[in-house]
């Protein structure tokens, strides 16, 4: 029965030392400085793969193990086929027992329904701007006199890849500006 520590931050910028510090007392320690996204963290992998039955998991905050409840319900699954306890520290969350349990799901939960409300909040945000004419994505790299000239070049025969080159741009570009007209 070990304690296994898991530490992440986001960026490369920040900081790993707080989190290390409140998981000394752990066994083995995993640390990695990476995105939320479990599929792009290769520690976290190597920590879930590593852990056997009896083992507690131990990270210091839920969102430093995954950053949406589904992903912490997968992890809380693998965990769980492996039998292998998670404990959070700062949230005093230790699912070794029916509380912990229980608390582990009310917070995933109310975890979901805050990223929900800020989504939905984003959206209404987006839908504002744009009735106030803000415009979004990236700007037209073509004026409109060289989309006419692109149009006029490809109807002459004109390979895409040469008119990749002369205009510098992609053949998704390209393929767009052409479609955007028909």
């Amino acid at each position: 029965m070990h304690l296994v520590g898991y530490a992440r931050v986001s960026s490369v910028g920040q900081s790993l030392e707080v989190q290390v510090d409140k998981l000394t007392h752990c066994n083995k320690l995993f640390q990695e400085k990476a995105s939320g996204n479990l599929n792009q963290r290769p520690q976290l992998q190597a920590c879930l793969e590593y852990v056997r039955e009896g083992d507690t998991l131990v990270v210091t905050r839920l969102d430093r193990l995954a950053r949406s409840t589904l992903h912490l319900c997968q992890i809380a699954d693998i965990l769980a086929r492996k039998v292998v306890h998670l404990k959070v520290i700062d949230q005093n969350i230790d699912t070794s027992d029916a509380t912990g349990r229980l608390l582990f799901n009310m917070l995933a939960a109310i975890s979901q329904f805050e990223n929900e409300i800020r989504t939905e909040r984003q959206m209404e945000g987006i839908i504002k701007a744009k009735e106030n004419g803000v415009g979004f994505g990236r700007k037209q790299q073509l004026k409109a006199t060289d989309i006419v000239s692109l149009h006029q070049k490809r109807q002459d025969g004109i390979m895409i890849k040469d008119l990749m080159r002369e205009y510098k741009l992609s053949k998704a570009t390209i393929y767009r500006y052409l479609q955007s007209s028909n």
